[in-house]
Formats: C-alpha cells, sequence, structure tokens
C-alpha cells in the first residue's frame, strides 16, 4: 500500500504519482485485462520490456511527464495521463494521452485524475495549454475531456497512426484561463 506522502496530488478518491520502473508488473496485468476496453483507441505496454522502453521516456524525457491515477484506498492504479511533446518558451504547451483500465472504468476516478494533472500543468509545471487529440468515435474519451472542461477546436483527418492506419482525430483542449474560469465560476 502506498502512502499519501507519494503522490504529487490528492483528490477525494485518488492520488497522482509518477511513474517508476517498479510498476512494470501491476500496469501490464492491468493493461492486459484491459485490451477489450483499450481497442482499437489505444496500446499501452502488455509486458516487462514494452513498459521499461515506456515507462523509460517518461522518466528521462524532459518533453514528457506521466502520472499514473491511483486509489486513494490501497493504491492501486487506475489508470495514467501522460503530456507529451512538451513545447516552453511563449508555447508552454502539451498534447495528453492517457487511459483507465478495466477495474476503474465507469467510476469517475479518471475525471478526478485529470483535474489534478490539469491543476499540476497549469501550477507547478507551468503550462498553458493542453491538447487531447480523440478519435471522433471513442465517445468515453470524448466525455472525459468535455467534463474537464476541454473545447472542441478541430478535426485532424489522417492525424495519427494508431491500429495500422492513419486515424482521423478531434483537437480538444484547454487553457490555464479556462480552468481559471470554471473555478470562479464554481
Amino acid at each position: 500500500m502506498r502512502t499519501q506522502a507519494a503522490f504529487l496530488a490528492v483528490g477525494p478518491r485518488v492520488g497522482l504519482r509518477t511513474f517508476t520502473r517498479q510498476d512494470s508488473e501491476e500496469f501490464t496485468a492491468l493493461a492486459a485485462a484491459s485490451r477489450s476496453l483499450h481497442a482499437p483507441w489505444l496500446y499501452p505496454p502488455l509486458d516487462a520490456e514494452s513498459y521499461a522502453t515506456y515507462a523509460e521516456r517518461l522518466i528521462t524525457d524532459p518533453d514528457r511527464y506521466g502520472f499514473l491515477v491511483c486509489e486513494r484506498d490501497g493504491g492501486r492504479i487506475a489508470g495514467f495521463i501522460n503530456i507529451n511533446n512538451v513545447v516552453q518558451g511563449a508555447f508552454l504547451s502539451g498534447a495528453i494521452g492517457y487511459g483507465a483500465f478495466a477495474p476503474a472504468a465507469g467510476r469517475g476516478l479518471m475525471s478526478e485524475g485529470l483535474g489534478l494533472v490539469l491543476r499540476h500543468a497549469f501550477g507547478p509545471l507551468g503550462l498553458h495549454r493542453l491538447e487531447a487529440n480523440v478519435q471522433p468515435a471513442n465517445q468515453a474519451s470524448i466525455k472525459l475531456v468535455r467534463r474537464a472542461g476541454f473545447r472542441l477546436e478541430g478535426y485532424s483527418p489522417d492525424f495519427l497512426f494508431v491500429d495500422g492506419a492513419w486515424r482521423d482525430h478531434e483537437r480538444w483542449a484547454i487553457t490555464r484561463e479556462m480552468t481559471e474560469r470554471r473555478s470562479a465560476a464554481g
């Protein structure tokens, strides 16, 4: 069981922490058990070798931040949210990718976790904007970003190579100012 001290941020039911190399066994077991939930949208690592490559990039690449959304009660991994392709300078932006694991699906844990990631990204990380690119048929993912306050900004044909083909994506984005306005509105 993990203690709350290991979390970067906590909500009522989840805590946010960074990936570690030691998470391989739990992460890959959950990813394997969640294949039907993830396909055809995403393909997280299913074995120790691919997890090691994946986690190493998130741990060492200064243009990526990887977060595990964990249940506060027991510390079990509920899902993951990564900020990729971070650009500093005048842009201060990144692209997010995420996935819930089957035991957490439909329980609101990822919504809570995404809220924590937004506060961390727009607070300590100093970012201004986050973008989520979502395949139009992935309604669960669209509902997640919409609940978090992202706005639909456009449509990108043949945007990302997923599941053996170039897939169209909707572009959803949120800025620090948008989250501040939502907080002020209560």
